[in-house]
Parts: structure tokens; C-alpha cells; sequence
């Protein structure tokens, strides 16, 4: 009598061939994904390695027609953060207008899980919408020639972008803050992957040295609200009378610190948030933040990523676009609450 198995073959991931060449999943994308870059031995072996396990990426048809699957990623680094709340309910409504559904994506702050998810899920999406892209400006404009892509609140050369023009609004509340008679301030980062932490440092220090303000930072931070106690300790470490912080998580944790430590908001200390998360207007006190278009923003990157769509299938991903290259700017603009206010005197 033959002997037979009727559970199916499990099919080898990209995470298997990563782990089997002791390497990076984002290692295996791009040597499979861009032969020509990167170490060729490595290349030479992830390849061995893919074939061996009968690892076959679900861009191998790449060049070929594919079907439609009206399906369309999108890639948040925190799903729990409310700042995407917006992001995700905009790009589910109007690619619900278009006739697309929402394949959403938790990246966990992590450039390797960005880019393994792209990979592994290739032929459930027609294109997809990266907010907050932890990866490289280079790999972007790879990844922009490979398969439809855009990135939203992130200007990246050669790749589709909408961007929140975020350190233009920074600039806004440096200025409110010198208005109040601050001169030495804090800049409280957050996590070292952040494209827009860089951005909006060098705007607040721009901004600052053309004010005459003293400018200190601290962090980096995880754009989490646990993570405000320990910010809290150390901008007061600094001396500084007002902080502009990294994103609106991180301030409320603050706030709750600086309260817990009999430090008076905003009599000892100004906060200034970014985001105007829901909550941002009744903490305690209320935070004076950045206002942000994030659902018109998310409405915007789905209307970019289906021309580049339609793009893509009449000349390809990587044929010469107008339009579809272009980055869309929307202004973010200051909201002023109880959270700051004049410095003390003495």
C-alpha cells in the first residue's frame, strides 16, 4: 500500500532564505530584487540558497502582465500610534471611492520588516503607499523602479511623494516660543530612523540661531508615549524653559512626568508637540502641537499611487514619468494651547 500526504507543501519565504544565508531579509530583496548591486558573493550564495529551498519571489513575473488584485498596501510603522489613525482611515475611504480595498501593513519601526513585507506580499497588491518610511532615500527610489509605489509624509528624489511640511510649521513654533520670551530651548527627538526627526531638527536649530535662542537636544526617543518620563528627566537636565518635541506621544508622556514631579506646564516649562493627535486637546494641559492635513494628505497618496498605477501597466514601473515623480507638498501649521506660555520671571 503507497503511502501518501495529504497536508500541503509549506512554500519557502523570503525570511527562510534569510535565515538560511545568516543574513538580513532586506539583504535577500535586494540581491534577488537588483543584481547588479551589493557584494557579488553574497548575491552568488542568497541565490544558491533561494534555488535550494525552491524560494521563488512573487516578483519573479516581473516584466509579464499581471492580474489586477485592486488590492493596495499600506505600510505604517505603528499601528497603535494615533497619528496614523488618519492616514489609514483616508487611504481606506478614497481607495474604497476607486474600487480598491486596503491591505494594511505594521512595519514596527523597522526598515528590514518594511521591505520583507513588500517582498513577501508582492502578488496581493497592485502598488503600495509607505507612510513614514524607515528605509533609505536609495532603496525608495529602487523599490520606485521595481513595483508602484508611494511615500507619504516624505519627499524622496525620483519617487512619488506627499510630504507634510512639517519643519515649516517647527519653524512656526520656535518663533511662538521666542514670542513668549524663551531663549534657551529643547529639542526632543525621536527614533534615529526617522527621515522627518533629521528634518525637523535642522529646523528647529535654523530657526533658533536666526532668533538668538540657545538650542540643546535630547534622545533619541521611541515615538511612544512611555517613553515621555525618561524624555521628561532630560530636557530638564538642560536648563531649557520649552521643548519642541518630536511628535505628540512622546510630549503627552512628558507632561504626565513633568506633573508627577511637581514641574508646572506651563509656568516652569512650555511643551510644544507635532500631530495634533486625537487627545492632543484634552490632556493636561492641552498641547499646544502641529496641525497636520493627514487625511487629506492620505487621500492625496492614493490618488498619486493609482496614475502611477495606470502608469506602470501601460510602460512600466520604471519608464519615465511626469506626474507620477513629482512631490506634493501640504502645509502643517501651528495650534497654540494651554501648554505654553511666558517664560517666569527670575
Amino acid at each position: 500500500m503507497s503511502e501518501h500526504n495529504d497536508e500541503p507543501v509549506r512554500r519557502a519565504t523570503l525570511a527562510d532564505v534569510a535565515e538560511a544565508a545568516g543574513v538580513a531579509p532586506s539583504t535577500v530583496s535586494r540581491a534577488l530584487a537588483t543584481p547588479g548591486r551589493g557584494n557579488r558573493e553574497t548575491r552568488e550564495r542568497i541565490v544558491r540558497i533561494a534555488e535550494r529551498l525552491g524560494y521563488v519571489p512573487a516578483s519573479a513575473s516581473h516584466g509579464a502582465p499581471r492580474e489586477r488584485t485592486r488590492m493596495v498596501a499600506v505600510l505604517v510603522s505603528d499601528v497603535t500610534n494615533p497619528f496614523y489613525f488618519g492616514i489609514i482611515r483616508g487611504t481606506q475611504q478614497a481607495l474604497r471611492v476607486a474600487g480598491y480595498s486596503q491591505l494594511l501593513v505594521h512595519t514596527e519601526e523597522s526598515d528590514e520588516m518594511e521591505e520583507s513585507s513588500l517582498a513577501e506580499l508582492r502578488g496581493s497588491y497592485d502598488g503600495a503607499i509607505l507612510a513614514a518610511s524607515r528605509l533609505s532615500d536609495q532603496r525608495l527610489a529602487e523599490l520606485s523602479a521595481e513595483i508602484p509605489i508611494v511615500a507619504l509624509n516624505r519627499a524622496v528624489p525620483g519617487v512619488p511623494s506627499v510630504f507634510i511640511d512639517t519643519p515649516r510649521g517647527f519653524d512656526q513654533a520656535v518663533e511662538h516660543l521666542a514670542s513668549l520670551g524663551h531663549k534657551r530651548i529643547c529639542y526632543v527627538a525621536g527614533p534615529p530612523t526617522s527621515w522627518a526627526d533629521n528634518l525637523r531638527w535642522r529646523a528647529v536649530t535654523a530657526a533658533a540661531k536666526r532668533l538668538g535662542m540657545e538650542c540643546v537636544r535630547v534622545g533619541p526617543f521611541a515615538p511612544r508615549k512611555s517613553a515621555g518620563a525618561a524624555a521628561a528627566d532630560a530636557a530638564l537636565n538642560t536648563g531649557a524653559t520649552a521643548c519642541v518635541v518630536f511628535n505628540d506621544l512622546i510630549a503627552i508622556g512628558m507632561l504626565v512626568r513633568l506633573g508627577e514631579r511637581g514641574v508646572r506646564v506651563p509656568d516652569d516649562m512650555s511643551i510644544v508637540g507635532c500631530d495634533d493627535i486625537f487627545g492632543a486637546d484634552f490632556c493636561s494641559p492641552p498641547l499646544t502641537t502641529l496641525t497636520a492635513p493627514v487625511e487629506q494628505a492620505a487621500r492625496k497618496s492614493v490618488s498619486v499611487l493609482l496614475d502611477h498605477i495606470k502608469h506602470d501597466r501601460a510602460g512600466g514601473a520604471g519608464a519615465p514619468g511626469s506626474a507620477q515623480r513629482k512631490v506634493a507638498v501640504l502645509a502643517a501649521h501651528l495650534t497654540v494651547r494651554a501648554s505654553t506660555g511666558p517664560v517666569r520671571p527670575g
